[in-house]
């Protein structure tokens, strides 16, 4: 649905254009039909910038890209029928009411049934009550939500979400990731920018981690696999030393440590290992509280790639 080859955009600045600043460097990535795919990076990384590339709204400076099955650079106006977006900073025209912002968008893009798509979104997005109401008298929780019926008028197949609950108060954020939930069991596309990592972990099928260029891409759980492995955490009544040196030697086990009178056991596949270990320290006299698994968050993820990329850079 989305895909992108060597995708890359440099800003010139300065007097007659001489310097040159490398916002995305040779981007090449495949979103596909139906996922939601989160682009994670710091302020400054390139994410708009791709964004906006893949929406027909710039040029890149070289490479490829394919959105909905037209071709960037040769298909842009059929680019931008075919996708929805939601900018970080969405304008509205404030002196009007949310409902005739709606329509004259719903006009731009020949819905067909005007009325009805914008009762259905006014209403999926509770702003039904406020239709007649000036975009200017809503709180900035309820502009997103209009600015996303605003994104969705059209019946996009991909639909580009920047940064979508940017400044939310936590109900407002909770409702807009509720209804991108309900847009994915929808079979839609959605490509979503965003600084929330708990909230790319709970909605994303995949991520990329991104900072002028592709990091990372996998799912949040197999990165946070190969960056972190797993590990099991042996809560005991007591632990004995002599059992770290024990547990090291079993198969599957890479390293075991005591951590605040726990073992922390670092395994290839816990559901296949613990039953093991437990049967070896029970044999042991380990009187075992519970076993839990310690789990790093995808912000763990995050920091640790996009820092490794720092010093690599420095380097």
């Amino acid at each position: 649905m989305i895909r992108t080859k060597d995708l890359s955009k440099v800003f010139k600045i300065g007097k007659k254009g001489k310097q040159e600043i490398t916002a995305v460097d040779g981007l090449t990535l495949e979103v596909t039909e139906g996922e939601v795919f989160g682009f994670l990076g710091p302020n400054g990384a390139g994410k708009t910038t791709t964004v906006r590339m893949l929406t027909s709204l710039i040029q890149p400076t070289r490479g490829q890209a394919s959105v909905a099955g037209y071709q960037l650079g040769k298909d842009d106006t059929q680019i931008r029928r075919s996708v929805g977006i939601l900018t970080e900073s969405p304008g509205m025209y404030e002196r009007l009411s949310a409902e005739k912002n709606l329509e004259i968008y719903a006009n731009l893009y020949d819905v067909p049934d005007v009325a009805g798509a914008v009762t259905k979104y006014l209403t999926m997005l509770d702003l039904w009550e406020r239709r007649a109401d000036p975009v200017g008298s809503f709180s900035k929780g309820m502009r997103q939500k209009l600015a996303v019926a605003r994104a969705l008028l059209h019946e996009p197949s991909v639909l580009f979400l920047d940064e979508p609950t940017s400044g939310l108060d936590p109900e407002a954020a909770k409702m807009v990731r509720d209804f991108i939930e309900n847009l994915k069991t929808e079979g839609r596309t959605i490509f979503m920018t965003t600084h929330n990592l708990d909230e790319a972990d709970r909605l994303c099928d995949r991520v990329g981690i991104f900072k002028q260029r592709l990091l990372a891409i996998d799912t949040p759980e197999h990165l946070r696999q190969q960056l972190f492995g797993r590990k099991s955490v042996f809560h005991l009544a007591q632990v004995n030393p002599q059992w770290l040196g024990m547990i090291k030697n079993m198969p599957g086990v890479s390293a075991v440590e005591e951590v605040n009178g726990k073992l922390v056991v670092s395994l290839e596949d816990p559901e296949r290992d613990n039953p093991a270990i437990v049967r070896r320290l029970v044999g042991e006299g380990a009187d075992i509280r519970f076993i839990g698994e310690l789990r790093h968050s995808l912000e763990d993820v995050y920091i640790e790639m996009v820092h490794a990329s720092e010093k690599e850079r420095a380097a």
